[in-house]
């Protein structure tokens, strides 16, 4: 049996943990039981590679200053109407006002 340390927790996008996880799967031989399932979920659900993801992780950022783990679900789940972004943004301490909304679906819609 294996015992893995943790050295560092950070939120990161769906496409980051793709491109880590995959490069795990090319350097060992075999993954563990939840190592291929988290693998698996990535593959079919990830929407944007790394790059993309981070650039526009950056993109919202420089435009907003949210917390990390709200900037990286919507980049995540890439939301398409302002609906569905109020409610992912829901757990901030402030409400985005229209334009701002309005700002980051634009920037989203340079991605999909």
């Amino acid at each position: 049996m294996r015992i893995l340390k943790i050295i560092e927790a950070k939120p990161i996008t769906m496409g980051e943990a793709k491109e880590i996880m995959t490069k795990v799967e090319k350097n060992k031989k075999e993954l563990t039981y939840e190592q291929k399932l988290a693998l698996e979920h990535l593959k079919k659900f990830t929407k944007l590679n790394e790059a993309e993801s981070i650039k526009l992780l950056e993109e919202i950022n420089s435009f907003i200053r949210l917390s990390p783990e709200i900037a990286i679900q919507i980049v995540n789940i890439l939301p398409k109407s302002p609906d569905e972004l109020r409610l992912i943004t829901s757990r901030e301490s402030f409400i985005l006002k229209e334009e701002e909304i309005t700002k980051i679906l634009e920037i989203i819609k340079k991605y999909i």
